[in-house]
């Protein structure tokens, strides 16, 4: 073989290789920018604000000597370009400045309550995979038919009964008559402290240090809430899990595959379902990254110390350091779980490149 067809041969193995490093070099400068997108927003809706962040640090009976002491320290005497390049210097470096209502840097706040939305957010989206997947499945196979039609109504149901709705009867049904779960909380108070913050995650934790007592009250608080995002993932997954998989089964190879002689478990599974979970990638993402930021409204009814309860009591009490930054901090997640969605979907499926 000559050095010239050697050299092409060896051009045309790095290739692909560099195709798939051009796309994800691309995803991630269109991540950065959206990041920095959102920071720009961020930054001018906390300016925008009737709060004055002044006030809400020295308090209402400062003196004007304080006040503008703290007005000078906080830059917001220069011009608002400049500001937000401040801001946006001190988010690279992970400060988000001081929590007016917990008096602790706002990262700290965040490292706390965020692995409580991260768990629940979690066990969310795994239950609707583990139900609303074959829900999905179920209905397309049966399409027309009386199980079809229950799958479309609970799904309809899951996006059209109010979240805060449900989470009070579920209170009231489970807790308050039949006393077969625990309250609102994350942990009865009498296992506070036994388990050391390792991940933030209790459950988790309480495995690492083997506190199965933990574990199983964690667990038990976690349920409901985590059946509030249940019934939402479910509903979604199901109903995009039917149409996809309607989509597949009119196609021709799944024809082929029946002429051939297989049985109907290995076409719908196989053939069908394979090129469907492809699919569900993007879609399997989306609802995690929903589930993160819109957990807001389960976390109050349950009294679940979340980013998301984090948020609203600090949006209560004027702490803007805290709003920015846990919206900031919810905002890049949903970013970086939709990139990381679409990014394996384009490894995992040839065709989308």
């Amino acid at each position: 073989m000559s050095e010239t067809s050697q050299t092409a041969k060896r051009a045309a193995g790095w290739s692909p290789l560099w195709h798939r490093l051009g796309q994800v070099g691309g995803v991630l400068a269109m991540l950065a920018l959206t990041i920095i997108g959102l920071t720009a927003v961020t930054f001018v809706i906390g300016r925008i604000m009737p709060n004055d962040p002044v006030i809400a640090i020295v308090g209402q009976r400062a003196s004007q000597d304080v006040y503008d002491a703290m007005y000078l320290q906080l830059g917001l005497d220069k011009p608002i370009w400049q500001q937000y390049l401040f801001f946006l210097r001190d988010i690279l470096q992970g400060n988000f400045g001081t929590s007016v209502m917990t008096s602790r840097p706002v990262m700290e706040d965040i490292l706390r309550f965020f692995p409580a939305t991260l768990e629940l957010a979690t066990l969310g989206t795994i239950s609707g995979i583990l139900i609303g997947v074959p829900m999905g499945v179920l209905a397309a196979v049966n399409q027309g038919k009386w199980i079809d039609h229950v799958v479309r109504v609970v799904g309809l149901l899951g996006h059209s009964i109010p979240v805060f709705w449900l989470g009070m009867v579920a209170l009231l049904v489970f807790y308050a008559k039949l006393d077969w779960l625990p309250g609102p909380g994350r942990l009865d108070f009498y296992f506070d402290g036994i388990v050391d913050p390792i991940t933030g995650i209790i459950m988790i934790d309480a495995i690492i240090a083997g506190e199965w007592d933990v574990f199983k009250n964690a667990f038990s608080h976690a349920i409901l809430p985590a059946s509030m995002l249940t019934v939402y993932s479910l509903a979604y997954l199901s109903r995009m899990t039917r149409s996809f998989m309607l989509d597949q089964l009119n196609q021709e190879y799944i024809l082929t595959a029946r002429v051939k002689g297989l049985s109907e478990r290995e076409v719908i599974w196989s053939h069908a379902f394979r090129n469907v979970l492809v699919q569900l990638i993007t879609i399997i993402g989306l609802t995690y990254a929903s589930l993160l930021e819109g957990s807001v409204l389960t976390e109050t009814i349950f009294a679940w110390p979340g980013i998301g309860q984090y948020i609203t009591n600090s949006l209560f009490n004027a702490d803007m350091n805290a709003v920015i930054g846990g919206t900031l901090v919810i905002g890049v997640s949903f970013v970086g779980i939709n990139m990381l969605s679409d990014l394996l979907y384009r490894l995992v499926d040839p065709r989308a490149n």
